[in-house]
Order: structure tokens, then C-alpha cells, then sequence
């Protein structure tokens, strides 16, 4: 009885635990699409953001010290995920505005 438990045991264990790490590889798989797709979204809501904080302050003529900084700080988190260099393009003009306060 034993003998027959002990080879049950033997087979099903790595058919089991197969399955099981399978299953776990699913996961991560599914887990870093979504990731993926979250900071697409993200790096695009940043691109048009910033596009649009340029179209005004370029037409308005100036920025301020705080929108200045904010456009930085937003331009830095779309390049650490993964932007283009189109947004440098616009940094550039706006740090030649004038900075009003």
C-alpha cells in the first residue's frame, strides 16, 4: 500500500507542481502586460499634457516659476518611461520663455 502511495506521490508531485509554476508564469505574464499597457497610457496622457502647457505658454508669451517646474518634473517622469525626443524639442522653447512669477 505504501509502495503504490509512495509512486502516486512521485508522479503526480512534478505534474502538479508543473502545472502550479505554469500557472505562475501565466500570472506575471498577464501582470506585466498591464503594466506595460499602464504606463503607455501614462506616457501619452504626459505627451499630450505637455503639448498643450507649451501651446499656451508659447502663445501667451511667458511661464511661471511653478508651471516652469511642474513642465520639468512632468517631462523627466515621460522620459523615465520611455518618451521620444519630440518633447525635448518643446522644453527647449519653453525654458527660452520668459519666466514671469
Amino acid at each position: 500500500m505504501e509502495g503504490i502511495l509512495l509512486q502516486t506521490y512521485t508522479i503526480a508531485l512534478p505534474v502538479v507542481l508543473t502545472s502550479f509554476f505554469g500557472y505562475i508564469v501565466w500570472l506575471l505574464k498577464q501582470q506585466k502586460k498591464d503594466r506595460d499597457a499602464n504606463s503607455r497610457g501614462t506616457m501619452l496622457m504626459l505627451r499630450a499634457k505637455l503639448i498643450e502647457y507649451h501651446r499656451d505658454w508659447t502663445e501667451r508669451g511667458y511661464v511661471t516659476k511653478h508651471g516652469l517646474e511642474n513642465f520639468l518634473e512632468m517631462y523627466e517622469a515621460y522620459h523615465e518611461l520611455g518618451g521620444n525626443g519630440m518633447v525635448t524639442h518643446l522644453l527647449e522653447e519653453v525654458e527660452d520663455l520668459q519666466i514671469k512669477g
